[in-house]
């Protein structure tokens, strides 16, 4: 089988319009890489940029595109070559998807549906996907017909989301695949693991592959005496899981729900759940930026030790390149329902910043990333918030916790009026995407403000000091 560069290990969160706090509905990743610096940007296509045949660089993978392609956003590479993994967007019919999750599989599925070297993977699926669906559940639909028809070479989770509903999508061996509409009022943890549990093929909520239920009975993979749990048949259950995946879904559905009494290592974690509180924009950020926090292994705890520490794989970590959270919200006009809430970097560094998706251009700062070191540009401030912010954590952790407060109380303000003053405006898209561009200034400005701080915080305690002074 061939080598194909992949993103790496991502963390999900999805959540139901009557769980979150405003009624929206959320798909959220961090999208993290094989490495620590894999420059990223944020653009919008238009329509007119869309092209009408589609080559894989990982693969021999080629489709021609159908006419008349939406708008979307999206967080490209922002080096060429390596394909263009556009991770994630906001279309301007107000839908959204996020591709994809890293998942688990065994040995069983995939001697009977072996991956396909030259078939479709991550780098492909929001370019082919995202521009011509009208729906969630239009998505999940036509990502299931390139996979059956394609194959795939990977084993993934897909997000999708409109106004009213999300579905995840689970990619199983070569040409098979299974997605379910998460309820509305339920909430989803998804690590590297295979996560979907129970499913009922007779529901309206389910959607799979034609043969996948006789194919589970033809080749006996079932292992339950009772239904289908497709994380059982399909999945893993390893040694890797109680240490790489398992301790993820566990923080966020501890955080979500304080009453569960499971542990990190548990191989049954639920799948779908329901939070004891409303969740806003800022607990998934939380969760997506955690580092086990007020347990015995954080990693930048001071009462436990280092073993502790690096027992379990964190959900921020060095190699998050960048988080969306992608909102649709409910109680606004169409124009203003897409939000891509977008930040670069390690995720415990960083704010995100609720940019509107119906525009015609992403602000420069996010859009014009480089392949060599610029502060201006976002995605390398953000790293160096970082990477100096990391080795002295405990100094500047307040600083940083302000800097996150302020940026995003500041953003939201400024979308409050944008919102109000949009109605009034004869090119709503225009301005919006002034609005995005004084976003983006708040956030560089701010995040140079704490950039100094942690200066001014770190220089006094250097080692190369002498107390006798000149």
């Amino acid at each position: 089988m061939k080598s194909h560069r992949k993103k790496g290990s991502c963390t999900t969160i999805l959540v139901g319009k009557n769980a979150s706090i405003d009624g929206s509905t959320i798909i959220a990743r961090n999208e993290d890489g094989n490495e620590p610096l894999h420059p990223q940007k944020f653009v919008y296509v238009k329509p007119e940029q869309q092209p009408h045949h589609y080559q894989a660089v990982l693969s021999k993978f080629n489709i021609d595109l159908p006419e008349n392609p939406l708008g979307y956003t999206a967080t490209p590479e922002a080096v060429s070559g390596h394909g263009l993994w556009a991770a994630a967007g906001i279309n301007s019919d107000n839908v959204a998807m996020s591709a994809t999750e890293t998942i688990t599989t065994n040995s069983r599925i995939l001697g009977i549906d072996p991956l396909v070297d030259d078939g479709l993977g991550e780098e492909d699926m929001p370019t082919i996907v995202l521009p011509y669906i009208h729906s969630a559940q239009e998505g999940v639909k036509r990502l299931g017909q390139l996979l059956e028809q394609y194959g795939t070479y990977e084993t993934n989770g897909i997000c999708f989301a409109d106004q009213d509903e999300v579905w995840y999508f689970e990619s199983i061996g070569g040409h098979h695949w299974a997605a379910i509409r998460i309820p509305d009022d339920s909430y989803v943890v998804a690590p590297n693991r295979f996560n979907i549990t129970e499913f009922d093929f007779q529901s309206p909520d389910t959607l799979s592959s034609d043969d996948l239920e006789n194919l589970i009975e033809q080749y006996q993979l079932n292992p339950d005496p009772e239904g289908y749990n497709l994380r059982h048949i399909f999945g893993s259950a390893s040694t890797k899981d109680t240490r790489y995946n398992n301790p993820r879904a566990w923080f966020g559905q501890k955080y979500f729900n304080p009453e569960f009494q499971t542990t990190p290592i548990d191989q049954d974690l639920p799948f779908i759940c329901q939070a004891t509180k409303k969740i806003s924009i800022e607990d998934v950020k939380f969760v997506l930026s955690s580092h086990y926090q007020n347990t015995p292994y954080d990693v930048y705890g001071t009462t436990n030790n280092a073993e502790q520490k690096k027992l379990f794989r964190p959900i921020g970590i060095n190699r998050n390149q960048e988080v969306h959270i992608l909102q649709l919200r409910n109680d606004v006009a169409p124009e203003l329902a897409g939000i891509h809430w977008l930040a670069f970097g390690p995720n415990t560094f960083n704010a995100v910043i609720p940019f509107y998706a119906h525009v015609n251009d992403t602000p420069a700062t996010y859009r014009d990333t480089t392949a060599e070191f610029d502060p201006q540009k976002m995605y390398w401030l953000s790293n160096t918030l970082a990477a100096f912010g990391d080795g002295h954590f405990n100094l500047v952790e307040d600083s940083e916790n302000v800097f996150e407060q302020n940026t995003v109380a500041t953003c939201r303000h400024l979308q409050i009026q944008a919102d109000a003053q949009s109605v009034k405006e004869p090119d709503i898209t225009a301005y919006l995407t002034k609005i995005n561009e004084q976003m983006a200034q708040i956030s560089l400005t701010n995040a140079t403000q704490l950039l100094g701080d942690m200066v001014k915080l770190v220089a006094p305690r250097m080692n190369l000091q002498f107390t006798l002074h000149d």
